[in-house]
């Protein structure tokens, strides 16, 4: 792991270069986790790719984020890529790290190779939502979310049937900081895209999960069919975090993406 300053506030990396030609993927995680969501999924890519994770700012072990907009956060993004001497990246999101990804490839998009997005959307839930939810962390913690979180995050099967990781991941969620939970939230609630992602010009991949109730499969269907030539896959059975529910299934659909950047 790697600290990079930005502005003050460190951002939490690891980047792994690739070798020779091999192209460079940059994975941007989901709200209420850190980059160790990726970990099942990496180990299962090619050994030549380049891979750069980093906890988005408030999450992990990156401080701060509090009045950050999702713009700002794609310029995080953006800086890690210039520390790392990286021209292009085709960038993996989820959830909000799919908003991110999009932000980077409408104001950046000379610096973006191609683009995963899954489990996201060009606006991503109500307002309603996104302050209730504040409500109740301020009122109950972190914890008041925990296992209502766990059941957009993964499928039934998953929570009957890997209790341990479910223990695992629910545990990262509750050990948030509140207030950057709260902060990046409130970023997610002000951000919409759906006037500016048809201009987004890469190859893209939308991922949907058919148990996922955040980022329902129609709104990645929605989003594939906005970007000129983008894709939408739906894996059956899986809930919001497919990289953490079936990586290989999700890793072999990367490789088919990075095959169109490629070819």
């Amino acid at each position: 792991m790697q600290a990079v300053s930005r502005h003050g506030r460190i951002l939490n990396a690891a980047f792994r270069p690739g070798r020779g030609t091999a192209p460079v993927l940059a994975f941007s995680n989901s709200l209420g986790t850190d980059f160790r969501i990726w970990d099942d999924l990496l180990a299962r890519l090619p050994d030549d790719w380049g891979l750069l994770r980093y906890d988005t700012a408030g999450h992990g072990l990156s401080p701060g984020g509090i009045g950050m907009s999702i713009d700002d956060h794609g310029d995080d993004l953006v800086a890690l890529l210039d520390s790392y001497g990286i021209e292009k990246a085709v960038i993996v999101g989820l959830s909000v790290g799919g908003l991110i990804a999009q932000s980077v490839a409408i104001r950046h998009g000379d610096r973006v190779a191609g683009l995963v997005l899954s489990n996201t959307g060009m606006k991503i839930g109500t307002p309603e939502i996104w302050n209730g939810r504040a409500e109740a962390i301020r009122a109950g913690g972190m914890d008041a979310i925990g296992d209502a979180t766990m059941e957009r995050w993964f499928s039934r099967a998953f929570r009957e049937g890997r209790p341990a990781e479910l223990l695992r991941w629910r545990t990262m969620l509750v050990h948030t900081p509140a207030d950057s939970y709260i902060a990046l939230g409130s970023a997610i609630r002000d951000a919409d895209y759906r006037d500016r992602a048809g201009s987004i010009a890469v190859p893209t991949l939308c991922i949907a999960g058919s148990e996922d109730s955040a980022t329902p499969p129609e709104t990645l269907r929605a989003l594939a069919a906005t970007i000129p030539g983008a894709t939408c896959e739906e894996i059956a059975g899986v809930g919001h975090l497919p990289c953490i529910e079936v990586p290989d299934r999700v890793a072999d659909l990367i490789s088919t993406l990075v095959e169109r950047v490629t070819a």
